[in-house]
């Protein structure tokens, strides 16, 4: 069983929640390495002292789900610290290993977090002040929903996701309702950009990264940041285009 020897330049590891813990407590270094015990939704006083001991260029593993990821990548915006790059050790179920493509078996995904090359990846903000680490979506509603300037949808819908776009920016997807008595499934439209808007009537619950908002919202932005994050991953993207 290959453990996660943190030599070069990884030099710390978040573990958040006691479910990551218990996921990858047999593939986590036991003998003093740097690991971080933290909540599953970690916080500003959780994650910034284990950022203040990270070099400019190094390399944070974050073993966790995927609003836990977010809640780090918060930190490293906030701090200016988006020079370092994230190695993330997922959930079995999580969205955001299926966005960038990370692999979930414990063996591979430490070898990547280990060996991997970091690449730049677009930085989806919302305009709550938080980021898409893997997905967030809506349940259904009656509004409008623009990408960039094209029209995405108007009237009903049974859903909107809204996801990175490895490519560059962000991907909106909107189920259109049920037809034929609900026993046809909706129109679905998905489209890429640099930003989408959701305006709606009445105000719709909004889960970011499997958290249920605290209440719903009747507008909501999701929009790619000036900045790329580092992502250790297996792929390389095309977050400048």
């Amino acid at each position: 069983m290959p453990r996660l020897v943190l030599t070069g330049s990884l030099v710390r590891v978040m573990t958040c929640g006691d479910s990551a813990r218990a996921r990858w407590a047999p593939w986590l270094p036991a003998d003093g390495t740097p690991r971080h015990d933290l909540p599953d939704l970690p916080a500003r006083a959780d994650v910034d002292p284990v950022l203040a001991d990270v070099p400019a260029g190094g390399r944070l593993a974050v073993a966790g789900d995927d609003a836990a990821l977010a809640a780090v990548l918060v930190r490293l915006l906030r701090r200016e610290r988006l020079d370092v790059a994230v190695a993330v050790l997922p959930a079995p179920d999580s969205a955001a290993a299926g966005v960038w493509g990370v692999p979930t078996d414990p063996s591979t995904a430490v070898a990547l977090a280990r060996d991997g090359v970091a690449h730049r990846a677009p930085l989806v903000r919302d305009d709550h002040g938080g980021l898409v680490a893997g997905r967030h979506a809506t349940g259904p509603f009656h509004g409008e929903v623009y990408c960039d300037e094209h029209l995405v949808a108007r009237g009903d819908a049974e859903s909107l996701v809204v996801v990175p776009d490895p490519g560059g920016g962000v991907t909106v997807t909107v189920t259109g309702p049920r037809r034929l008595a609900g026993l046809r499934a909706g129109q679905v439209t998905t489209l890429s950009g640099r930003a989408v808007q959701l305006g709606c009537r009445p105000p719709v619950p909004v889960v970011r990264d499997g958290v249920h908002g605290a209440r719903p919202v009747a507008r909501r932005s999701w929009y790619r940041h000036t900045q790329d994050w580092l992502l250790v991953s297996p792929r390389e993207g095309s977050a400048g285009r």
